[in-house]
């Protein structure tokens, strides 16, 4: 793949790059980031380089991403070049209960703050950024339908919600005939392949995009991480603690997928932060994946990651070594129950991430013209 290879994002005709700019990064507010004139060179050469997809959110380094991210696409007349995403969600008053949320009151407030800190008059595709265990996805639902009939948004996806929602919010957009979301922004890395169990499945059933968040885990499958006993330490984000209270991602586990990413790194002459954005970039189901870069030779080696291909027999390795558990009732759909069903000489094409069945939608292919 290329960065200029575009697809379409779940079924809308929403044409995007392969590799989205996350800039969760832009703005030092929150202790670590990138001062805004490495910012600006970062959001350079993405767009230089053919991308378009720029992510942010209206709470990222306090606001300040979206303004960065607003500042350069005016300064360079690209507003209608690139495909600005951006979400809602969390409270930007604690002391107000109706400025977080999901509730319809919260999504007009946070939507008018976007748009003028990004200076634009609509936003191509608003990101719900988390469930809120409260609102009803009725009331989200014919929120963002009427946003999207204003104007105001294009399109609309989920962030880090619960499989049963999405199902049951793309159901009733089916059945009542409002729009509907067209993508899924969910971390997934080798160390959390979590979405596979019922994300993958129903994004590949109702036609929605994966945008994956984290694909390097913070920074984990870097390698900068080294093991320190029953922990590790490196130099990044992983090490303050609050992070670390989120993220627990120097397990047993992960050190044994991480072993294993070095060594296929080795063998594929690749860096390892290479080899795992490659590795998420090509799982099934998955659209655009959302890389961050606190400068530009990261960035560049970011983009390079769709540039080569992991050897079938190395991937298997990675595989493996990631593999995530089969519980209940998971452990009902592979072939010891299923031969029961439908007898011993029955094809089973269901596990994590494949797709489950002929039907299932292909991921697009880019216009022949933009290769």
């Amino acid at each position: 793949m290329s960065l200029k290879q575009y697809v379409t994002l779940g079924r809308s005709g929403l044409r995007v790059s392969p590799l989205a700019l996350g800039t969760m990064t832009f703005g030092t507010e929150w202790g670590w980031g990138s001062e805004p004139a490495v910012a600006n060179q970062v959001f350079d050469r993405y767009i230089e380089q053919g991308g378009n997809f720029i992510d942010t959110a209206d709470g990222y380094t306090m606001g300040k991403s979206e303004e960065l991210v607003g500042q350069f696409i005016t300064e360079r007349g690209l507003r209608e070049r690139v495909v600005l995403a951006t979400k809602f969600t969390f409270n930007g008053d604690p002391s107000n209960p109706n400025a977080g949320g999901n509730g319809r009151k919260n999504i007009y407030r946070a939507l008018e703050g976007s748009l003028r800190r990004l200076k634009t008059d609509y936003i191509d595709l608003y990101w719900m950024h988390v469930w809120d265990m409260v609102t009803p996805v009725e009331e989200v639902l014919s929120t963002l339908n009427d946003l999207v009939r204003t104007g105001k948004i294009r399109h609309f996806g989920f962030s880090d919600v619960p499989a049963w929602y999405v199902a049951r919010a793309q159901t009733l957009a089916e059945k009542e005939g409002k729009e509907g979301l067209i993508a899924l922004q969910l971390e997934y890395s080798l160390v959390e392949r979590n979405i596979e169990r019922e994300h993958v499945p129903v994004a590949q059933e109702l036609g929605i995009g994966i945008c994956p968040w984290s694909p390097l885990a913070g920074g984990f499958l870097s390698g900068k991480y080294k093991r320190e006993g029953n922990t590790g330490k490196g130099d990044g984000r992983l090490d303050q603690a609050k992070f670390a209270q989120l993220f627990d991602r120097f397990t047993e586990h992960n050190w044994g997928v991480l072993d294993a990413l070095l060594d296929v790194a080795k063998q594929v002459d690749k860096k390892p932060a290479q080899v795992a954005l490659n590795w998420v970039s090509t799982q099934p189901g998955i659209t655009s994946t959302i890389i961050g870069a606190s400068n530009v030779p990261q960035l560049q080696d970011n983009l390079s990651a769709i540039e080569f291909t992991i050897p079938a027999e190395l991937r298997k390795r990675l595989d493996d070594a990631s593999a995530i558990e089969l519980f209940h009732p998971y452990t009902f759909f592979g072939p010891a129950i299923q031969n029961r069903i439908m007898g011993e000489n029955s094809v089973h094409a269901w596990s994590p991430a494949s797709p489950r069945r002929a039907t299932t939608p292909e991921k697009p292919k880019a216009n022949a013209a933009e290769k």
